[in-house]
């Protein structure tokens, strides 16, 4: 009877989160104390609490629905927003306005203000203050003197609500001011001009491009449109705002803000924010946010609360992880952690994904560093954590938008570097990249493939780039500049054709290996044909018609003339590029072999794959010693600097499937093991430095090391730094969680996306032994012995497990196959003979180092050690 009730809790929690499972082989109602998962007290723990007033915008709480957001803070009188959204882009591909760094922008719609008071009282100060964000009901509530303003954002349309609870004893009127973001000579500088357009209006124009913002009153509603222009490009944007539940009146308070002003009284009413965005010229976008409006008017904030609770409640039934310590580290960060998740539902549901650098938070106007542009390494940052989760939507907006610019792409290939296939930039736009006039892609070739000298360059390709923007990897080999005149001047980085972020190829390849790894998780063969796989033969077929991919005297395929990510630029067999060839080849010969497709070219990839020049080792330099390790190039032909290319790289334990826990190749192995203790010849203690981009924890994760999993993973959360105080572990990280090490204005929270990708690899790999074969499933593979452990985490194979680890021993096992097939698994108890439940029921028992179990769809299987049980858990534990 236990067995069986356990098992029918345990079904339930692998479930959709819909509600009990009517599987007729669960027959006892059974009481679950004894599998006590309390979702709301669990989530909970990741809230944000302040109990005094931030001091600048960016330290505000996040609340947003995937597509619209704000920051909420506060000043002494007021509660502050930006409203941003994921899908306004000023500007696009096409652009020639921003020569200049960091002067593109992004996402911002509007201020809005809700003034509380009219005569100077304040309101949000010390003492009796207090704003918290509650992840469960993705909830914000700020409690000031007599007055309480709670916020949401609708899951189902973009609008964001703020309920006013006003118990003061003298009420006052209460104001709501709607702003332009863009203020008369405060735009970004050089080259400007400034207009007024009408009473209501202003005009800035930046060489060609233009923003126009507007101010209306319709229906006793204000409203805000942006519209931006610059050749055939077209994208606006609109703000619209009500009150509910108290008199209100509108008028123009200047030519910059638009105003709604609520009539005192006692008691609650609701402020709703909605917006938009559209690139149809032919669309009024003042009239479809007008329409979400309406709506959410009709539900009420109870309506649209209850709404949001069912809709939380099931984001977070997906999945858990539960961490504790004596010490209180394991706990933080599952905090953390959870708090990750909140942050990517909250920004991540939209058709474009959220920026790296800002996200929906920006709160500084368009004042932010790094632009408008997405850079793939940081955003990886935000997506390569979430497929354990098996909250696969959140991936969404990223695959859309690079699955819909794949023309975009094959063009680049060919026309930048004469191959085939396609050709991902580190940073591009969100639609792209601009096709080239076909004499400037010929000479570009020729450049960039080092075909010709840079400085026979010809005065039209000169006069091409100077208005281009200088982040783009296409022209990122410009230095800094300066306005002469009226005129951006630069030149070039003193490396030719080579940049930064010019000649890096593998970001095709690692996004490629996502879309592999959706299919893994989901074993969804519709995903794998439609989207994944032209990502996968785009990404070799590049690689093998890249014309400085040649094959030399010893008949392997060598590359030259390449980056290793920034360290390192035109080289030869750098890392990033040879171990992408060396992971993804297999891979598509893989998915070929599913699809059942180009089978003629099967023998082709297979002949470059087995001729592929060997990861660069240090045994190609010329101090070198042993033991093999891996390095960044082998070669030098040209470069940024000597540390780039002799510098050790723990890469291919990071990408690709080609070194983890589950790697049966045992020099690579050796050559991974030799490398890492390369990096960290001192080992890793609690001072140890993780920068917020560092994936060196995965690659610890991959190499089973849980003693240094136990300093990595903390301390890239709390954002370690030089002088870093110990007793200070927020100092370098913002209240709410965030830092701005990307530049001001430029929320990151890229260090938590870091720090959850290692600790799912901690926790649950489900690994090849070497890319393209069929995963393993290995359980608490580099967890720490000190930390206990609860999760239920996603799986390759369609498969939903849960485990946990409490006192250094794995002590329950539970799998869900969602898409039947066999379930693969290292024995948890090695040596230990183990009893199978199928179902609750009884199915036999197994045992030897690897076990292999048949699974039908929405089957639950649990392991149990022989002689043992399934024990209780109560999660949280405290």
């Amino acid at each position: 009877m236990k067995m069986n009730i356990l098992l029918l809790a345990f079904f339930i929690i692998l479930g959709s989160g819909q509600g009990f499972s009517q599987d007729p082989s669960f027959n006892d109602p059974g009481n679950f104390d004894f599998l006590d998962i309390n979702y709301r007290k669990l989530v909970s723990r990741g809230d944000l609490h302040y109990d005094k007033p931030v001091t600048r915008n960016e330290a505000g709480m996040p609340v947003g629905n995937g597509r619209m957001g704000s920051l909420v803070w506060t000043s002494p009188t007021s509660l502050n927003m930006q409203i941003n959204r994921v899908d306004v882009f000023p500007m696009n591909k096409t652009t020639n306005s921003f020569p200049r760094r960091h002067t593109d922008y992004v996402s911002g719609c509007g201020y809005v203000d809700v003034n509380l008071v009219d005569y100077g009282e304040d309101i949000f100060s010390d003492p009796g203050f207090s704003q918290h964000l509650g992840l469960y009901d993705g909830l914000m509530t700020a409690q000031g003197k007599d007055v309480t303003a709670t916020v949401l954002a609708w899951h189902k349309e973009d609008v964001i609500a703020i309920e006013i609870e006003d118990q003061r004893e003298q009420p006052s009127t209460i104001d709501v001011d709607l702003r332009m973001l863009r203020y008369v000579m405060q735009h970004h500088g050089g080259g400007e001009n400034y207009e007024l357009s009408s009473k209501h209006a202003v005009k800035v124009k930046t060489a060609e491009h233009t923003a126009v913002s507007q101010l209306n009153i319709q229906n006793g509603r204000i409203i805000l449109t942006q519209e931006f222009r610059e050749g055939d490009y077209y994208n606006a944007s609109a703000v619209a705002i009500s009150i509910v539940g108290r008199p209100s009146k509108a008028r123009y308070l200047n030519e910059l803000t638009v105003q709604l002003t609520a009539a005192p009284g006692k008691g609650k009413f609701t402020i709703m924010i909605g917006s938009t965005s559209s690139f149809d010229p032919n669309q009024d976008v003042a009239e479809l946010a007008l329409k979400e409006l309406y709506e959410a008017e009709a539900k009420g904030f109870g309506g649209l609360l209850a709404s949001n609770k069912e809709w939380w409640h099931d984001f977070w039934s997906k999945s858990f992880v539960h961490l504790h310590s004596e010490d209180g580290v394991a706990d933080y960060i599952e905090q953390n952690y959870t708090y990750f998740l909140y942050l990517m539902a909250s920004s991540s549901r939209g058709i474009y994904p959220p920026r790296f650098g800002g996200m929906l938070w920006y709160a500084t106007g368009d004042q932010h560093a790094w632009g408008s542009q997405f850079w793939w390494y940081n955003q990886s940052c935000l997506y390569e954590p979430m497929l354990p989760t098996n909250r696969f939507e959140l991936m969404d907006p990223m695959f859309s938008m690079y699955s819909s610019n794949y023309e975009s792409y094959a063009l680049a290939a060919r026309q930048q570097w004469g191959s085939k296939g396609i050709w991902l930039p580190e940073t591009s736009w969100f639609d792209g990249m601009e096709e080239l006039p076909e004499d400037i892609a010929e000479e570009m070739r020729d450049l960039y493939l080092v075909r010709k000298p840079w400085e026979e360059r010809s005065d039209r390709f000169r006069y091409y780039c100077e208005t281009k923007l200088k982040h783009n990897s296409r022209w990122n080999w410009a230095g800094v500049g300066n306005w002469d005149q009226g005129h951006w001047t630069f030149a070039d980085k003193g490396t030719g054709a080579f940049g930064h972020v010019t000649h890096i190829l593998s970001d095709a390849a690692k996004m490629s290996y996502l879309y592999w790894l959706r299919y893994e998780y989901t074993q969804d063969e519709v995903w794998l044909r439609k989207h994944a796989y032209p990502m996968l033969k785009g990404t070799v077929e590049f690689y093998r018609n890249f014309p400085n991919v040649k094959k030399d005297s010893t008949g392997k395929y060598q590359i030259y003339n390449v980056n290793n990510q920034e360290g390192a630029w035109n080289a030869q067999n750098t890392m990033e590029e040879i171990a992408a060839m060396h992971g993804m080849t297999p891979i598509l010969i893989r998915a070929s072999e599913i699809l059942n497709v180009d089978a003629e070219m099967r023998p082709v990839w297979t002949e470059f794959l087995e001729n592929l020049a060997p990861f660069p080792t240090s045994d190609n330099l010329p101090e070198f010693v042993e033991p093999i390790y891996w390095i960044g190039a082998v070669s030098r032909i040209r470069f940024r600097n000597t540390t780039g290319l002799a510098k050790p790289t723990l890469l291919p334990a990071i990408h690709y499937d080609l070194c983890t826990v589950g790697t049966t190749n045992k020099e690579m192995i050796s050559q991974a093991n030799a490398t890492y203790e390369e990096i960290y010849p001192q080992g890793i203690s609690e001072k140890e430095i993780v920068t917020i981009l560092d994936k060196n924890p995965l690659a610890a994760a991959h190499l089973g090391r849980s003693g240094d999993i136990k300093y990595m993973i903390p301390n890239q959360i709390r954002h370690i730094v030089p002088d870093y105080d110990m007793d200070d572990p927020q100092k370098p990280v913002l209240p709410n969680l965030f830092d701005l090490q990307e530049g001001e204005g430029a929320l990151s929270c890229e260090r938590l996306g870091g720090a959850a990708l290692a600790m799912h690899a901690a926790l649950l790999q489900s690994v090849p032994p070497a890319p393209g074969k069929e995963p393993v499933i290995h359980l608490f593979p580099a967890w720490p012995r000190e930390w206990d452990a609860t999760y239920t985490l996603a799986a390759r194979g369609a498969f939903l497990v849960t485990a946990s680890i409490e006192n250094g021993k794995i002590d329950m096992v539970v799998i869900k196959s969602q898409a039947g097939g066999k379930c693969r698994i290292e024995n948890p108890w090695p040596g230990k003979r183990l009893n199978v439940y199928r179902n609750s029921k009884r199915a036999g028992n197994t045992s030897g180092k690897l076990i292999v179990l048949s699974t039908k769809p929405g089957e639950v299987i649990a392991l149990v050690r022989g002689g043992a049980e399934l024990p209780v858990k109560i999660i949280p534990k405290k």
